[in-house]
């Protein structure tokens, strides 16, 4: 099994729904494009993503909105260097389809008196919804090590959720810990890097914004 030396989480840049949320109400969210704020981030990520990777090849997985996938092309990776494949897993919390503005605050509320993870937009998906199918898309990256001539670098291009919710399926977090993560700012990384001893440890921890409270001891 040839693993991956690092796994790089990458959030899209700033798009128009961060930048201005009554955009929802006129455009899918799947369609929304970066803002001039978002290709700068992504521009000054993909620089620091080039130097890391240097000329080793490279395994990318991207969200299918648009975001990701302009978030992506601003990165300027070595396209003889790169196999990229869109990955549908990976996309965005789902919170329904064409959305109001003021219904969205009002379930944001609910959401947050109930739980980030177990919460269900009215036609979307829960945080935990999410968690399904990213476990489910590490099933299929942990068959990819299989193949000998696998990449030495893994990038995932994704969504600030969808980063936190792929670490706690990885490392065993505990729903209270998922809780108590901050999403990551918009173009930030979070890698996951193999050690000597062929475990993975995160390069640096998600903020926190609350101390996690579990119902019962764990581990």
């Amino acid at each position: 099994m040839a693993r991956p030396r690092r796994i790089v989480l990458v959030r899209h840049g700033e798009s128009e729904g961060n930048a201005d949320d009554t955009v929802y109400e006129r455009e899918p969210d799947h369609a929304l494009r970066l803002t001039e704020t978002g290709w700068r981030q992504a521009e000054e990520t993909g620089g620091r993503l080039r130097e890391l990777f240097g000329e080793e090849r490279v395994s990318v997985y991207v969200s299918p909105y648009r975001r990701t996938h302009e978030t992506l092309g601003a990165f300027r990776l070595d396209p003889r260097n790169v196999r990229v494949r869109e990955e549908p897993r990976l996309r965005e919390q789902d919170w329904g389809n064409w959305q109001d503005r003021e219904d969205v605050r009002l379930q944001k509320a609910y959401r947050d008196a109930y739980g980030h993870f177990f919460y269900r937009f009215a036609q979307g998906e829960s945080g935990a919804d999410v968690y399904d199918r990213v476990g489910a898309f590490l099933e299929s990256l942990y068959r990819s090590f299989e193949a000998p001539d696998h990449p030495p670098n893994v990038l995932l291009v994704t969504h600030g959720l969808t980063m936190r919710l792929f670490c706690m399926r990885w490392f065993h977090w505990t729903v209270a810990d998922f809780e108590s993560l901050s999403n990551p700012g918009n173009a930030e990384t979070r890698t996951l890097l193999l050690g000597d001893d062929g475990k993975y440890r995160l390069d640096r921890p998600f903020e926190r914004w609350r101390t996690p409270e579990p119902y019962g001891p764990t581990g």
